[in-house]
């Protein structure tokens, strides 16, 4: 997959596809539902599957302290979409310029002069342009004027109503992550590099690689069974484990952080990046009497998630 970030600054390689465009926050079943019609619609004029996304998330943007909402980072997003076939990742960097187009200049001079895209797929409810004043109706007519086709595709119905991104925040946030993975369809996963921390977990028997959530809506604080992609470096590779997702309320800290102790392996795991899949909710924060009384639940909770990843 390639990435271009410039809309005046794309070679003739990476003209012409057939896009779809939105934010995409998440890759949800919805979402891939809009990039397989884009899919379809490049196959039969031989044009390349592409998406048009924004970096900063706009929503950033117009609001750049409200809590944090994504549910993946632009690099998890575009991880997930290159797995799933796309082959254009138009990842354009939202600022003051881009905000301030008006629907009829986005039409021209985005999608039409600077991407020279064929074909652009958008859902129903898309809005675009300055102050969200263009529909996907008038995409339509400016595809119709300026020579490039639209499809606007009916949003995507779940077995319990309609997909969106804020619904699976809302699984996330009461700690069903079965529930998430069923809109998104693939497991809901934090994707980072693997930081510093206190080293605690080595004393206690547990080394965990530990991983910022920062910019990321946070699911429910808690013990989670949790399946682990090594994405680069020597220990490449996919593995089990059990993951802690909050503050440590053990030792006094409050700065909310991914701690995941992988099955059977040793090695050396600093600057790696690392991709955690929510699979199952065990049990909230706890604070212990002791060390002892940590190991003990610890010991619980790597025995349940391990029964849990085998029935998978």
């Amino acid at each position: 997959m390639r990435i271009i970030r410039d809309y005046t600054y794309v070679t003739p390689e990476d003209r012409g596809a057939s896009a779809a465009i939105g934010n995409f926050d998440g890759v949800h079943i919805g979402h891939q539902a809009v990039i397989d019609i884009a899919r379809t619609a490049g196959e039969a004029i031989g044009a390349p599957c592409g998406v048009m996304t924004f970096d900063p998330h706009p929503r950033e943007y117009f609001a750049p302290n409200a809590d944090p909402f994504r549910l993946m980072s632009s690099a998890a997003k575009a991880t997930r979409l290159d797995k799933i076939g796309v082959e254009r990742l138009y990842q354009l960097n939202f600022n003051t310029a881009l905000a301030e187009l008006s629907p009829e200049e986005f039409a021209t001079r985005v999608i039409h002069q600077g991407l020279g895209l064929r074909h652009v797929v958008v859902g129903a409810d898309f809005c675009f342009g300055r102050g969200r004043a263009g529909k996907a109706s008038d995409l339509e007519a400016f595809g119709k004027e300026l020579g490039f086709g639209v499809t606007i595709a009916k949003l995507v119905e779940g077995s319990q109503g309609q997909v969106s991104s804020t619904r699976i925040r809302a699984a996330l946030s009461e700690g069903k992550p079965r529930d998430a993975a069923a809109m998104l369809g693939h497991w809901h996963r934090i994707e980072g590099v693997v930081i510093g921390g206190e080293q605690r977990g080595r004393v206690l028997g547990y080394p965990t690689a530990n991983m910022s959530i920062d910019g990321l809506h946070p699911p429910k604080l808690g013990v989670y069974a949790v399946l682990v992609e090594v994405q680069d470096g020597p220990h490449k590779g996919q593995y089990n484990g059990v993951a802690s997702l909050g503050v440590r309320p053990m030792f006094g800290e409050n700065s909310a952080n991914l701690e995941t102790f992988i099955f059977d392996f040793s090695g050396d795991l600093y600057d790696a990046t690392l991709s955690v899949a929510l699979i199952e909710y065990l049990r909230p924060e706890e604070k212990f009497d002791g060390l002892d009384a940590l190991i003990t639940q610890m010991d619980a909770d790597s025995a349940k998630a391990r029964a849990i990843l085998a029935a998978l």
